[in-house]
């Protein structure tokens, strides 16, 4: 793995933007996101509990729409779990008023991850990972 490529962690909204086409303020930037992941320009990741979510909506739409679109983020980003130990962290922290937010923070942790992307920074005010929206990780990206 090249350790001067970014790295981070796809939050389930932005993983969803991508992959519905839903139209959000940053229905663009999900999609440049995950193109520099999949083109690993990026190191991207998605935490485990992910997938259940993604699922739950995707076969809203049908099963193998929902089948498709788990096979199509694991194919771009890297599945991540966290530990133990930082799942018990995340269960007693009470800076965090989701506590899925706070997994997705424990996972980004584990993985080593640069920025947690997602469509709402607001929930990520005391995460130890930093929280970019999509868009500032394209600046970001477009800088180097």
């Amino acid at each position: 793995m090249n350790e001067d490529k970014l790295r981070v962690l796809i939050d389930t909204n932005v993983a969803m933007t991508f992959l519905t086409k839903r139209k959000d303020p940053y229905t663009k930037e999900a999609e440049e996101v995950m193109f520099f992941c999949a083109s690993e320009k990026i190191i991207g990741f998605l935490a485990f509990h992910s997938l259940s979510t993604i699922w739950y909506l995707g076969r809203k739409l049908g099963v193998e729409k929902g089948r498709e679109m788990l096979e199509t983020v694991c194919n771009i980003l890297n599945v991540v779990g966290a530990s133990q130990r930082e799942v018990e962290k995340a269960i007693k922290n009470r800076d965090f008023k989701d506590f899925e937010d706070c997994l997705q923070d424990k996972c980004a942790k584990e993985a080593n991850c640069d920025y947690i992307v997602t469509a709402n920074m607001k929930d990520f005010i005391n995460s130890e990972v930093p929280a970019i929206a999509p868009d500032e990780l394209v600046k970001i990206f477009l800088q180097q």
